[in-house]
């Protein structure tokens, strides 16, 4: 009896040791999570008020004045050739329903010939000496541009420079004081779902901020160099310009479009990063002009199916479609490379590279990684300069027409050898060499991949074709070779482009 009873002591005892070690465990586990909420809020700032009044004194509103060769009483739109007029159109004169800035006024000096228009946007000062960066759309050709500041004074600003690429442009002001200013911070840094604020000029109120998130990183709307930040802190009409700041009061961005079927904000705005930025705002201020680098090839993309058809393991880096005369061809490298590095840096694609490239000093000698034949070449080239070369005349080219016959179906496209007449037939320099394309069946693989009528095949498995046979042969050695696919190289107008199409 005794020991029975020692025996539920014991257990009784067990039971306690088991249930206070429980209790401390709960509690400790309370205590963590505790913790962790407390952290998460403590990253999440319950106000932004004093991030607002350190910076603003540094945001601008600003008021160009322009005058249009138009009849009178006909609103004018905005200038031009802005690269996000379709995206963000900051409609010169235009806020609210009238033309003038929304005070009801006609403009002054109005006649049937010409009007004044005046237009509204933001900007901010990133130096005390008075340089201000802005959209280029905000200040396209205004015959005035005037600068108000937080504090209400006013001074008129010359423009320094502007590109058009990034649609950014640097303005000075000369003020006997030296003005309040804010620095570019690294955007690369911002992660989807960091705070951002927005300030500027919306719709012609004056100064307003608002609040988001970074919604997405690396968006592409137009341009070579795009790098938007897209962010869903209201973004207005009159925005255009002003400065996105993240908690630290340093500017990683410059609000330049929208996306909305309405013109007002739906919380789908896009902000040029401020790593492009600067890099321009540094140049303009410099030798008021962008000074890009350039490597005189044309690219495109390693897609799944080209990387098969060429035997590589993964799809990356730029791959090379025509070399014309300038610094690439001087250095060596041929139709068909791949670069996969520039400057000692991996090279993702021929968005990269392009970036990579327009960052580099111009007339700089740099290392370039090429994958040729499947073995990697390092090759030197001298970069030129972009601006130059893209503003040197080049030959127009003639639009491919149809070819008038045909000699053979394979792969779904009706093919047939160039000859002289059918050269001439579609305005091709004597001694082109390759194969016109005629009709192409449309459940091919050739027209899912975007085959058409008139492309000219130069290439094939990174070999010239002249003939059917050659193109046959070409499609006997991937098979052999197990790839599924084939690589041409074809001519679309003048221009070149590697496609790869089904063997199978």
């Amino acid at each position: 009896m005794a020991r029975q009873a020692l025996a539920i002591a014991q257990a009784d005892s067990k039971a306690q040791h088991f249930a206070r070690a429980l209790w401390l465990t709960l509690g400790a586990l309370t205590l963590l999570l505790a913790q962790a909420f407390a952290a998460r809020a403590d990253n999440a700032p319950p106000s932004f008020a004093d991030l607002a009044e350190k910076v603003s004194p540094a945001v601008v509103d600003i008021t160009t004045s322009t005058v249009i060769e138009a009849p009178a009483g006909q609103a004018p739109g905005l200038p031009q050739g802005s690269p996000f007029q379709d995206l963000f159109p900051d409609q010169n004169g235009q806020n609210g329903d009238t033309p003038d800035g929304g005070d009801g006024q006609t403009p002054p000096g109005g006649n049937d010939q010409s009007e004044r228009s005046t237009a509204l946007g933001s900007g901010f000062v990133i130096s005390p000496d008075g340089y201000i960066v802005t959209n280029n759309h905000v200040i396209e050709g205004a015959d005035s541009i005037s600068i108000e500041f937080f504090s209400g004074k006013t001074l008129e600003a010359k423009l320094i420079g502007t590109d058009l690429k990034t649609d950014i442009a640097l303005l000075k002001v000369e003020s006997p004081d030296p003005l309040p200013f804010v620095k570019f911070g690294d955007s690369d840094k911002m992660r989807v779902g960091d705070w951002v604020v927005a300030m500027g000029n919306p719709l012609g109120q004056g100064f307003s901020v608002s609040a988001g998130i970074v919604s997405a990183r690396n968006r592409e709307l137009q341009g070579a160099y795009d790098d938007f930040i897209q962010t869903d802190a209201a973004i207005n009409k009159g925005n255009s310009g002003g400065p996105l700041f993240n908690l630290q009061g340093e500017v990683i961005g410059v609000n330049t479009a929208i996306l909305s079927p309405n013109g007002g904000s739906i919380g789908i705005g896009f902000s040029m990063a401020s790593n492009v930025v600067s890099k321009v705002e540094d140049q303009l201020r410099k030798y008021g002009e962008t000074r890009r680098g350039w490597l005189g090839v044309k690219i495109q993309d390693v897609t799944t199916d080209v990387a098969e058809a060429m035997g590589l393991k993964e799809a990356r880096g730029a791959l090379v479609t025509d070399v014309p005369d300038g610094p690439a061809k001087d250095a060596g490298v041929k139709t068909g490379d791949i670069i996969t590095g520039f400057n000692g840096a991996d090279v993702k694609d021929s968005r990269d590279l392009v970036r990579r490239v327009a960052d580099a000093e111009v007339g700089k000698a740099v290392p370039l990684a090429v994958l040729r034949a499947g073995k990697t070449e390092s090759l030197t080239i001298t970069l030129g300069r972009r601006e130059s070369a893209e503003g040197d005349a080049q030959p127009a080219v003639a639009k491919a027409t149809p070819p008038a016959a045909t000699e053979k179906t394979v792969l779904g496209m009706k093919l047939q050898a160039l000859s002289d007449d059918l050269r001439s037939k579609l305005s091709l320099p004597a001694g082109t060499e390759g194969l016109a394309v005629g009709d192409v069946d449309p459940a091919s693989d050739a027209a899912a991949k975007g085959m058409q009528t008139g492309d000219l095949i130069t290439e094939a498995g990174q070999q010239k074709v002249k003939s059917i046979a050659d193109f046959e042969a070409r499609i006997d050695e991937a098979k052999q070779a197990g790839r599924k696919s084939l690589l041409l190289l074809i001519r679309r107008a003048g221009d070149p482009r590697f496609v790869a199409l089904s063997v199978e």
